[in-house]
């Protein structure tokens, strides 16, 4: 199976002021594609060229593990955001509020653990086998599903994902990545 960088489902410039088209040019068009590109060049000739990307995030390890998962982490994250504001569904909202107390709970865990996970990586919304929600942070391209978790919802904290707009200010691109969320997608 050859993979490709899916169709981004927005306009490059569609989640300005959050996130600019130079972010997504370099994020999305750069270093998203050198992990396709990487994977590709991996697994050809290998049992691997045959699995869906999930199934190779589940088998492989190595570099051929680190760039699948950095391509499906990448595919949740650029997939996950919308440039119009989603209300969180009511089934959802009904979820985190039992598991977490309130939205404005979660969001805050969800936002102390992007902002304290140190170096690269990110942070899920997940599910966990017996159906409860939980926010975890994964390091560099863990992808939750070897652990068994179901990611709902994923932010890249990795500084590709934030410098050009953000510098160094990880918890501001935090905070404006909240709105671009498609709840519809988790």
């Amino acid at each position: 199976m050859h993979f490709s960088l899916p169709p981004l489902g927005y306009a490059a410039d569609a989640l300005a002021p959050a996130m600019s088209r130079e972010t997504i040019d370099y994020h999305y068009g750069k270093h998203y594609k050198g992990y396709i590109d990487n994977l590709n060049r991996l697994i050809e000739g290998t049992r691997f060229e045959r699995m869906s990307l999930h199934d190779i995030v589940l088998n492989a390890d190595g570099v051929l593990y680190n760039n699948a998962a950095q391509a499906l982490n990448h595919q949740l994250f650029f997939e996950g955001m919308t440039p119009v504001p989603q209300p969180i569904p009511a089934e959802l909202k009904s979820r985190i509020e039992r598991d977490f107390g309130s939205i404005d709970e979660m969001r805050d865990k969800f936002a102390t653990a992007a902002t304290s996970l140190f170096g690269s990586g990110w942070v899920w919304l997940v599910e966990e086998r017996d159906g409860r929600l939980a926010v975890v942070s994964t390091p560099n391209g863990v992808n939750p599903i070897n652990d068994h978790l179901n990611p709902l919802m994923v932010i890249d904290v990795w500084e590709h994902a934030y410098y050009i707009d953000y510098r160094n200010r990880r918890a501001d691109f935090v905070k404006a990545y909240w709105p671009l969320i498609d709840w519809n997608k988790s």
